[in-house]
């Protein structure tokens, strides 16, 4: 059961009207690392959760906090559409200032949702059920989330940069401040998890079953040597359970792919000495059935 409390989280006051701005903003609300997208994320996998307690309430305490950080952004983008021209580009076209703020905003703000946020990013596109993971996975869905917070601090850092205004900053720098909680979060949930579980996704599968000769090696697929400078290519496994290896220039280890050809009814390319069966009218009529008219 939600509540809803009148109050927002945090102040969403822009100084002024900037419509311009307010389709930049659409990105952290209605993109594929916006606000509800995690908000849906985390609310997804708190309701599916079957570990301990502890983390599904984790996960819905941040996933409910979330609903507060799209109703600001929902918020703000309201008010920097205030006063924005709605009327047709072509009457528009005679003011060269209007003109211009209409040329750089998304003219769905006006025609579509009446100068309110649309669950779409900045460039129109609609958010999308599959931008979320919630696989049953704790450890799995954790380093996801830990991803998700870092590409949407990363956003609304430069959507910081991108304005000046006062207001606009404001809220951001709340954001921006709870995406370094909710990444410390992510990370200190994960390494409780790894401590228990191991660090390879999914800990419960047996590793004897996997080709183990290939489990540790890092394969050098490019010119030069400079990768094998890096932790991934020599010392312990991060698992515990081996050495990384380095191999440059990787031998092909499978076989030449030779796939059958088609039967006569899928109308492909015959190899070459059927096709001269077939000049020579030699070919058999087909007898083999054709699924298609099963």
């Amino acid at each position: 059961m939600f509540y809803h409390v009148k109050e927002l989280q945090y102040n969403a006051k822009p100084t002024q009207p900037d419509p311009v701005y307010a389709k930049k903003l659409q990105e952290v609300l209605g993109g594929q690392f916006g606000e509800i997208s995690v908000m849906i994320q985390y609310l997804f996998q708190g309701w599916n959760c079957r570990a301990e307690g502890k983390y599904r309430d984790m996960l819905l305490d941040i996933g409910t906090e979330e609903i507060a950080h799209v109703e600001m952004l929902a918020t703000m983008i309201a008010q920097l559409l205030d006063g924005a021209p709605a009327h047709d580009q072509e009457q528009a076209a005679k003011d060269p200032v209007i003109e211009a703020v209409l040329g750089g905003m998304n003219p769905q703000h006006a025609i579509v949702s009446g100068l309110g946020a649309q669950p779409n990013d900045s460039m129109g596109y609609p958010w999308n059920a599959r931008y979320t993971i919630s696989s049953g996975n704790l450890l799995a869905d954790f380093r996801a989330n830990l991803n998700a917070e870092s590409q949407g601090r990363l956003q609304v850092v430069r959507l910081y940069e991108a304005t000046t205004d006062p207001g606009v900053r404001d809220m951001l720098s709340f954001l921006i401040a709870r995406d370094t909680m909710h990444q410390n979060q992510w990370m200190a949930a994960i390494e409780e998890l790894e401590q228990t579980q191991g660090v390879i996704v999914p800990s419960t599968f047996n590793q004897e079953y996997e080709k183990q000769e290939v489990s540790y090696s890092f394969m050098n697929y490019s010119q030069g040597e400079e990768s094998s400078q890096g932790r991934w290519a020599k010392g312990p496994s991060f698992d515990g359970q081996s050495n990384f290896e380095y191999i440059q220039n990787p031998k092909a280890m499978g076989q030449k792919p030779e796939l059958n050809p088609a039967p006569p009814y899928i109308h492909g390319t015959p190899p070459v000495d059927m096709r001269i069966m077939q000049g020579r009218g030699k070919l058999e009529p087909n007898q083999q059935p054709n699924p298609f008219m099963q």
